[in-house]
């Protein structure tokens, strides 16, 4: 019988993909990962508290699996924390859930999987795993519910870890996924998904920033596109590329931000089609579903995890990087997010933008 581990959240998906899991034969352990200190963070739609562990381990008493809960929070600090703030810092927006997902989530419960000598790692994602045998490569594709599929923030996920991964809610609803969980009466059936991000209590993030690194960040320009002073913003790390609320101008015209200068703390403002650009560059690449990339190749691609797919070319860069042409402009395109690339429901692979 294959042992499997499974990542156990509290929430309706990881317990039904438990669920799952052992009515297909595997002999499973639900593992929770205790990722921050959750003083000043608890909130009703947060993920990772005390009551999620609670949940976690409900479910697990009523399917008769063992219940670990393993701390992993000084490597959330390092991974997921400390370079969040270091690119809003530095100008960017970025997005944890692709850190936690790479750097704790799946290499950490891998690695305990290989060490304890279980087969498989098993979590409540939205997207399928597949094995293509004419490249001999695993490929990861978008969940079968596209209002749900969450393949983007699994973009860096390696030939190693796809080899180990199930995913059993991959080809189901969310509607369905709850409907089994009320038949079995989870004590999460009804439970809300988590919103935003689980280390910051009210979506504040620069407030979170600013008491996480005792800094200040201090006031500067508001400017346009010609260098003209708008106004006066009230620190660099509380504006974002595409942002029209928040700022407290009065003009003639809705205006967004379109830059951030880190270095003369000026944020530029620009109309609506000025936002739009076709062209970006991105680092710190991920391929899956080719091994290396020698030629342009043409395929969709998205910026931002709830962007429309678009038509794009993808070319090979300097060292380490990718460039990638949209067939026509796409807005609001931001240093740190994600770019994610697709050929039809399969993930191509992603990068950082920079």
């Amino acid at each position: 019988m294959p042992k499997a581990i499974i990542a156990m959240s509290g929430g309706v998906d990881s317990s039904v993909a438990a669920f799952l899991a052992k009515q297909q034969g595997f002999d499973i352990i639900g593992v929770t990962l205790r990722l921050h200190n959750e003083n000043n963070i608890e909130q009703e739609q947060s993920c990772c508290t005390s009551q999620d562990i609670l949940d976690a381990k409900a479910v697990c008493d009523k399917l008769g699996i063992e219940h670990r809960v393993v701390d992993f929070e000084s490597d959330f600090k390092k991974y997921v924390i400390d370079r969040f703030v270091e690119s809003y810092i530095s100008g960017g927006t970025p997005n944890p859930c692709v850190d936690c997902n790479r750097f704790i989530k799946f290499s950490k419960l891998i690695s305990m999987a290989r060490e304890e000598g279980f087969d498989y790692v098993v979590t409540g994602h939205y997207a399928r795993v597949a094995y293509d045998e004419a490249t001999g490569r695993y490929l990861l594709k978008k969940g079968l519910n596209e209002d749900k599929d969450q393949s983007y923030v699994l973009y860096s996920l390696t030939q190693d870890i796809l080899s180990c991964l199930k995913l059993p809610l991959g080809e189901l609803s969310k509607a369905q996924v709850r409907e089994i969980a009320q038949q079995y009466g989870f004590i999460n059936a009804d439970k809300k998904d988590s919103q935003d991000i689980c280390f910051v209590s009210d979506g504040k993030y620069s407030d979170f920033i600013i008491d996480y690194t005792k800094r200040s960040f201090p006031d500067g320009d508001f400017v346009d596109l010609n260098g003209n002073v708008l106004g006066t913003h009230k620190g660099i790390i509380r504006y974002t590329i595409g942002q029209r609320r928040g700022l407290n101008l009065s003009l003639p015209q809705s205006m967004y931000v379109c830059k951030k200068d880190v270095d003369t703390n000026t944020v530029t403002l620009c109309l609506d089609n000025e936002l739009y650009s076709c062209e970006l560059i991105a680092d710190d690449v991920n391929l899956i579903s080719i091994k290396e990339l020698k030629e342009p190749i043409k395929l969709e691609a998205k910026v931002r995890y709830k962007h429309t797919q678009a038509q794009a070319t993808l070319y090979p860069y300097e060292e380490d990087k990718i460039k990638l042409v949209f067939d026509l402009p796409v807005r609001a395109i931001t240093k740190g997010q994600a770019v994610v690339m697709y050929d039809g429901d399969v993930v191509v692979g992603g990068a950082t933008i920079i």
